[in-house]
């Protein structure tokens, strides 16, 4: 336009008036010259009704400055080439600047979008500051691309927040900003640091697949609504420290290429990390979870340092890999490692947990230890265990350890009374340290049918509990499998016996050996489908005269059993009615000489009468006694006390025998 035409049309204009400036060129004294014509009066800033700068170009600085759109502002496509000025600006309806193009630095300071903001495919090449400004509409910066400092601090998202796609290539700066509604960062692309400490997340959060380059920094950051970093990249640190996350957490698939850190995080929900990937350092501290914390097939591949930690639920590890040296120290009511690989030394120091360890595998020693007392933090206090309140106690218990290899395995004051061992390889070489508990025989006495059925006191295998509990004539006491457990019976389980009693004598602890010794020789005794009639019978007949050379009292009791019934017998048909006397009988030669005598004794008679007499018993006992240690009394018996005596020096010192070995069994070091 002319010079008189262009000052004609700036006459006419008002503020609030609809402009359309699509495709224009603005130089800065161009624009200056519109926006005065727009600015109102009373408060000296430009107020613009509907504004179209659709494929505009403004060449020197776009100077918008607390300007007020009440209509729709359509810079989509624009093209500032200097640096364009939003500082403290207020659209009222939509505010479009999809394509549009930033050479310069694009400055929003406290502008307030009232309506949608749309940025998809804008380019800033210079530094983007939208700190503090306000977007009560969606915010739409799909694809948009940052090269300089984009900064987002305090801003405030009330409805949508949409980065899908967005790359930023230097600085992205949204710390103490508050997305109320949905953001979304998914496939977005941080080369520098990304700053969201103490931002606050009360809609969802969704990172999935985002790329963080350089370090993603989320200390003190509040998630209120779901957390999702699914299938996400942190090549540098990622910085979750003081973080809360108040609904679920999802990092499934992560990848944490530089240090994980999680420490005094809390997660309200549950915590998902499976098949996520630590290429750094894991580190845990002080973090708290109430919900589940699941690592399901996680691989750590250096050292990793999880807790101490409080999980209130479930620390699931099944199908873990540890590459490196790993320090586990969690107070949680469950922790299931199933199938996980350990390729470093591992220390697990745990309170309150249920342990699930089947066919795991690891290749160095690995210690599994019950923490008597709560855990230290680094400041020497006592980490709080909220959420295990209710737990009956501290202890450690395994719930399995099938298919383990146990040549590395040690463990130290843990409640092995449910743990399943059917399937553990090199049990012999396990290493028990301090107070390992196992499960105990029912302690009461129960009657089966007509008699009395008492179990003496024993170390036993969760697994003779379930088997035996399910036997049809099963006493009460016995405690029954509390999921399937596959079909185990007592030739599965003397190998166990077999291996622990090993383990215990390795140990030096001869004492504790002789329960698992009890219990191999009882499954051998169960076990009819590999026992022969007569071994099967030989057994019977060691279990019940002595409980396997281990119960003395038995062995004294038969023994008092047989004293007594040979003193009976010997004071009934054993001892003769008179003691024999001697008698001497010779011939005289006639005419006198040397007289020749043959002294024999009278046969001893059966006895008659009063055979229980006292002096009868005390005859009998003295027999008896001398019976059990191999000596000859010098009594004068009858023919049926001779074989009764006999009978008496071969079972009687045998039954000695076994009391003496039961008692050695359990005094010997």
């Amino acid at each position: 336009m002319a010079d008189p035409d262009r000052d004609t049309y700036l006459a006419s204009l008002s503020p609030g008036t609809d402009i359309d400036h699509r495709g224009t060129p603005f130089t800065e004294p161009l624009l200056d010259a519109l926006l005065n014509a727009l600015r109102d009066p009373a408060t000296r800033h430009p107020r613009l009704g509907n504004a179209r700068f659709e494929s505009a170009t403004f060449t020197g600085m776009a100077w918008f400055g607390s300007a007020t759109f009440t209509g729709t502002a359509r810079f989509t496509s624009a093209t500032f080439e200097r640096a364009a000025r939003f500082e403290s600006a207020t659209f009222m309806d939509g505010a479009g600047f999809a394509s549009a193009t930033f050479t310069g630095d694009a400055r929003f300071r406290s502008a307030t979008f009232t309506g949608m903001a749309w940025f998809e495919s804008a380019t800033f090449t210079g530094d983007t500051r939208f700190e503090s400004a306000t977007f009560t509409g969606d915010a739409r910066f799909r694809s948009a691309t940052f090269t300089g400092n984009a900064r987002f601090m305090w801003a405030t998202f009330e409805r949508a927040a949409r980065f899908e796609s967005a790359t930023f290539m230097d600085g992205a700066g949204f710390a103490s900003a508050t997305f109320t509604g949905m953001a979304w960062f998914e496939s977005a692309t941080f080369e520098r640091a990304a700053w969201f400490e103490s931002a606050t997340f009360t809609g969802d959060a969704k990172f999935e697949s985002a790329t963080f380059t350089g370090d993603a920094k989320f200390e003190s950051a509040t998630f209120t609504g779901n957390a999702r970093f699914m299938w996400a990249t942190f090549e540098r640190a990622a910085r979750f420290e003081s973080a809360t996350f108040m609904d679920d957490a999802g990092f499934a698939s992560a990848t944490f290429t530089g240090d994980a850190r999680f420490r005094s995080a809390t997660f309200t929900g549950d915590a998902k990390f499976e098949s996520a990937t630590f290429t750094g350092k894991a580190w845990f501290e002080s973090t708290t979870f109430t919900g589940d914390a699941k690592f399901e097939s996680a691989t750590f591949e250096r050292a990793a340092s999880l807790g101490p930690l409080v999980c209130a639920g479930r620390v699931q590890l099944s199908g873990a890999v540890f590459g490196g040296p790993v320090t586990l120290l969690l107070a949680t009511r469950r922790l299931e490692c199933r199938r996980t690989r350990w390729s470093a030394t591992a220390e697990l120091r745990l309170r309150y947990a249920t342990v699930d360890f089947a066919h795991a595998v690891f290749e160095y020693p690995l210690t599994i230890a019950a923490e008597a007392s709560p855990f230290v933090l680094t400041d020497g206090g006592p980490m709080a265990e909220q959420g295990l309140g209710g737990a009956p106690d501290a202890k450690v218990r395994m719930a399995s350890l099938r298919g383990v290899d146990a040549a590395h395995l040690v463990l130290a004051d843990v409640d092995l009374s449910r743990c399943l061992f059917t399937g553990t390889v090199h049990l012999d070489q396990l290493r028990l340290e301090g107070a390992c508990t196992f499960a105990k025989v029912p302690s009461r006495t129960a009657w089966r049918h007509w008699r009395p059925v008492r179990f003496t006191e024993r170390r036993t295998l969760a697994e003779e509990h379930h088997w035996r509990a399910s036997q049809p004539a099963a006493v009460p006491g016995w405690n029954v499998a509390e999921f399937s457990t596959g079909r185990v019976g007592p030739a599965q389980m003397a190998p166990v016996y077999r291996a622990l009693r090993k383990a215990f004598e390795d140990g030096k602890n001869e004492p504790g050996a002789a329960d698992f010794y009890y219990g191999e020789m009882e499954m051998r005794r169960h076990d009819r489908a590999n026992t022969t009639r007569a071994e099967h019978g030989l057994l019977n007949g060691y279990w019940l005269l002595s409980g396997y050379g281990l119960r003395a009292s038995r062995a004294l009791g038969w023994l008092a059993a047989a004293m007594l019934v040979t003193i009976v017998l010997l004071m009934g048909f054993g001892l003769p009615k008179d003691d024999p006397k001697q008698e001497a009988t010779g011939t005289v030669p006639p005419g006198g000489g040397k007289v020749t005598f043959e002294i024999d004794k009278n046969e001893p008679q059966n006895p008659t009468g009063d055979r229980f007499s006292g002096q009868r018993f005390e005859k009998a006992l003295n027999v008896t006694l001398n019976s059990v240690v191999f000596r000859s009394s010098g009594q004068d018996l009858t023919t049926a006390g001779t074989y009764i005596e006999m009978t008496s020096r071969v079972t009687e010192p045998i039954l000695l025998g076994l009391a003496v070995l039961a008692v050695r069994n359990r005094v010997k070091r």
